[in-house]
């Protein structure tokens, strides 16, 4: 799966920036299933019902308001002492920006239909699956979301992982929709058919995501300094 174990494993500075670019470029192409997501115009994600309330609410664009909440969600799993990597800083800017962008060149029009609409939002979601693989490959730490989510569940006791994600979702959904968020059947197409379609990608290309080692980002300013003393 993975043919350069020190690329990987991120041991040197020049494998840190490599898997940053590679991080960075799956980003942004991830960005733009979010992009077609939103285009089907059937409802949007959870997580985009809450981006775009926000976006009409303050008249702001999507990739600011994108922002805005990712790096809220970094800043919360900061404070739960959650391990935070290079790339997580990366994806809470990129992938809104990345929307913004293909916003701005309109990309693709917005669909006018359901025959339309779901089939641009499984292209979309199976472009976002993908992307999270090359992303996840980099090892420089997963998503502001995703680690969120297993903060909570890790402080959740008994409560499966599974209640948690659907909670934590519906509050968001909930919020965007009180923003003025567009909710229809495309949300609950992103709710429940997004992880299915990303373990069917994985399992493709016969990637564990388990067995990720992903490296700290003061493991990562460790390699670069020690270089610099080197």
């Amino acid at each position: 799966m993975f043919k350069n174990k020190s690329l990987h494993e991120n041991r040197t500075g020049g494998a840190i920036v490599t898997n940053m670019l590679l991080a960075a470029v799956s980003l942004f192409v991830n960005g733009f299933g979010v992009y077609l997501t939103i285009q089907a115009n059937i409802g949007a994600g959870p997580w985009d019902v809450l981006n775009l309330g926000l976006s009409k609410t303050l008249g702001i664009l999507y990739g600011t308001a994108s922002i805005v909440v990712s790096y809220t969600i970094l800043g919360i799993d900061i404070a739960l002492r959650e391990p935070i990597g290079i790339a997580m800083f990366i994806d809470a800017f990129v992938v809104g920006k990345a929307v913004d962008f293909f916003n701005r060149i309109g990309a693709v029009p917005k669909c006018d239909s359901l025959l339309t609409g779901i089939p641009v939002m499984i292209i979309g979601l199976i472009i976002m699956a993908y992307t999270q693989y090359t992303y996840m490959s980099a090892s420089l730490g997963c998503g502001p979301r995703d680690t969120l989510l297993v903060a909570l569940a890790k402080r959740a006791g008994r409560i499966p992982i599974g209640v948690v994600s659907i909670t934590l979702l519906s509050l968001a959904t909930f919020i965007g929709w009180l923003l003025g968020g567009p909710v229809g059947i495309g949300t609950l197409i992103c709710a429940f058919c997004t992880g299915p379609i990303m373990q069917m990608a994985f399992k493709s290309v016969r990637f564990d995501a388990t067995h990720v080692h992903h490296q700290h980002l003061a493991d990562s300013v460790r390699v670069f300094v020690n270089r610099k003393a080197a």
